[in-house]
């Protein structure tokens, strides 16, 4: 029989846990009391929740007698989370998970927004919102007061009439937008076009807006929804990666692999080198998959570069890969945390096979080469800046 619902007994789980990591917090609790009277007064179907991580206000919602609530995250983890936290308390029933996107939205009433931390992260979701929810649609948006920003307040008016602020509480905030403009369209990606790393030009500076498919073989097209890593530019760590990566790459017992692949950058940059070769390029962000399939577009190679919506390598068989790239996160939320990462390099040294190779980029100051050998095999140093180290660990072999 399902535990009564307790907001304070939610895991995190499948996602790292740790003392200080933790599945509800303050602004959990303030959106649902400031939302609290316009969610009485919907009907079945009416609430969305949006960027909700492990399933506080989705399953609090759903404990307070809401149905048919529409749910989008954007880390795989936390759908999983949600999933599994529902089962704990029987409220599987009471929602369903769906891209961003005007299913999720058609005709909502109330949707309760966890706050994005970057601006343009905001103005999609703001944005969709406005375009195909309820003309009396109320959002409620909130965060911790040191994510937020007066920015936001503008980022919404440019999708909404009507914006009203909450007092803070437990150092946290709600801003409740209403009144969505009628001539709001949804937003595309935002792309910019680089000097391809190693070819001609300054790799540095964007060589101006994204051209037609089929770039150039010394130039780069980088394409990004909003809140995706390093948006739609190359990030220092990344351009170390490129600059030290083979330039002809064989993939052996199968595709290369781009894992965590963000924007696709690195996928995008091994399928233009190499024109025979095949990138299986994955992420659990649903905002990277999209990001990376624009790029993946942009630059012609979308026939060559499949992306996929993925926890670690969880789609690759075991010992399937002779080569794969990453450069893993270090952070979960504000919070750096190296479980991160060693989840990465398991399911890297798992779909390897014996001999195949891992290049990583990482901060420098992160203790990974002694995790890189213990769990792939033996790592040896490539290159190193003032702030990146890139390696590649050779897989040893099973016995």
């Amino acid at each position: 029989m399902p535990a009564p619902f307790a907001l304070g007994a939610l895991r995190r789980f499948p996602d790292v846990e740790a003392p200080e990591l933790t599945a509800v917090d303050a602004a959990d609790r303030l959106l649902l009391d400031e939302s609290r009277a316009a969610r009485a007064a919907i009907a079945h179907g009416e609430l969305v929740v949006i960027g909700d991580d492990y399933g506080a206000l989705t399953l609090s919602a759903a404990a307070e007698g809401a149905q048919g609530i529409r749910v989008h995250q954007d880390p795989l983890l936390g759908e999983r989370a949600l999933a599994h936290n529902a089962a704990e308390f029987g409220l599987r029933d009471a929602f369903t998970s769906l891209p961003l996107g005007p299913e999720l939205l058609r005709d909502a009433h109330v949707v309760l927004l966890r706050l994005p931390r970057a601006l343009e992260a905001l103005d999609d979701i703001a944005a969709m919102i406005a375009a195909h929810a309820a003309p009396d649609v109320s959002v409620f948006a909130g965060g911790r007061l040191k994510h937020m920003s007066l920015a936001m307040n503008d980022v919404l008016a440019r999708s909404f009439a009507r914006l009203d602020i909450t007092h803070a509480r437990q150092k946290s905030r709600v801003l409740i937008a209403r009144a969505p403009l009628a001539d709001t369209q949804a937003r595309g990606p935002r792309c910019e076009t680089y000097a391809f790393p190693g070819g001609p030009g300054d790799a540095d500076a964007p060589t101006g807006a994204a051209g037609a498919a089929g770039a150039a073989s010394e130039s780069i097209t980088v394409c990004a929804y909003g809140g995706v890593f390093a948006g739609a530019s190359i990030d220092i760590g990344t351009r170390l990666l490129l600059e030290h990566l083979p330039a002809k790459i064989d993939g052996g017992a199968g595709p290369a692999i781009d894992f965590a692949c963000g924007t696709g950058v690195v996928a995008v940059w091994m399928a233009l080198r190499n024109p025979e070769l095949t990138v299986w390029a994955s992420d659990q962000s649903a905002v990277a998959v999209a990001s990376a399939r624009a790029t993946a577009e942009a630059n012609g190679v979308a026939e060559r570069v499949r992306v996929v919506r993925d926890d670690g390598l969880s789609l690759r068989e075991s010992a399937t890969a002779s080569f794969i790239a990453l450069n893993p996160p270090f952070h979960t939320g504000a919070t750096v945390h190296t479980g991160l990462a060693a989840r990465l390099f398991a399911e890297a040294a798992r779909v390897l096979v014996p001999g195949g190779e891992l290049w990583t980029v990482w901060n420098s100051h992160l203790p990974y080469r002694g995790q890189l050998e213990r769990v792939v095999g033996p790592t040896r140093q490539v290159a190193r800046n003032a702030k990146f180290t890139v390696t590649v660990s050779t897989r040893a072999s099973r016995h």
